[in-house]
């Protein structure tokens, strides 16, 4: 059995440490979410998706070891599990990823029937609130979602940058105005932006576990050149025989000794 590079070994030592820290974060964020989702209802799709990261950081970390002990012990059947297994890995990594690529479209609709069915808007939360504040904005699709109830969050401001349009004179915002001049409230609804917002989490998302699919395939590369190292045969030098040595034209120690 041949042996490693050393610069080999301790690239991919360097690349399973980054995957392992990675697996870590990873769990311990698992754990906080499911934590935080667990007081909360009707939670069962987030819940399962948090199952999912559990297998996956358990199975990675399992993986790092294997390589771990494969590439110091120089342990093939180690090093080839962590392979395939990092493979395997990367595969179902890149599928998830394709279907997500493909299915914004469907999430995008999927978020803006789940929000309409919240119309009509009665009472304001704090929540609604500091979006509309936030994303200055109001109501859904526009400030009518409101009707004559319109909170003080759709008021726009000095900083205000979106468009602004006046306030219905009969609605709630003129009953604790003394003068006469208008109201100007955030013209546009929340939800475009709000699910843009949604949708730009997404794509970080999968850009960031792309990013990391790509670091489990370079590991399963080094892994797979430090196997074919292994597996190389030594160089045995040839033995070459001299044409006295086949004469027989040496002396004996004996002979030597007798002639001093």
């Amino acid at each position: 059995m041949g042996r490693a590079n050393v610069w080999l070994k301790r690239t991919f030592i360097v690349v399973i440490s980054l995957i392992a820290i990675i697996s870590l974060l990873l769990l311990g964020f698992s754990l906080f979410s499911h934590g935080h989702l667990h007081q909360q209802e009707e939670a069962e799709r987030e819940i399962a998706a948090i199952h999912i990261m559990y297998v996956i950081a358990v199975v990675i970390i399992l993986l790092t070891i294997f390589g771990a002990i494969g590439v110091w012990k120089e342990k093939q059947w180690a090093l080839i599990v962590y392979a395939v297994g990092m493979i395997l890995s990367s595969l179902v990594m890149l599928v998830l990823n394709i279907q997500g690529l493909a299915s914004q479209s469907q999430v995008r609709e999927e978020l803006k029937k789940h929000y309409l069915n919240l119309l009509p808007l009665v009472n304001s939360t704090e929540v609604l609130d500091d979006i509309q504040t936030e994303l200055q904005c109001c109501g859904l699709e526009s400030y009518q979602d409101w009707k004559f109830n319109i909170p003080n969050s759709c008021l726009c401001t000095d900083k205000s940058t979106n468009p602004c349009v006046a306030a219905p004179r009969n609605s709630s915002l003129f009953n604790s105005q003394k003068g006469n001049g208008p109201i100007m409230i955030y013209e546009k609804g929340c939800l475009p932006y709000f699910i843009e917002t949604i949708m730009s989490v997404i794509r970080t998302v999968l850009g960031v576990t792309m990013g990391i699919m790509l670091l489990w395939m370079l590991s399963a590369v080094l892994c797979i050149a430090i196997l074919c190292q292994l597996d190389r045969k030594k160089d045995t030098p040839a033995v070459v025989y001299s044409a006295e040595a086949k004469a027989g034209n040496y002396t004996t120690l004996t002979e030597v000794s007798d002639h001093s």
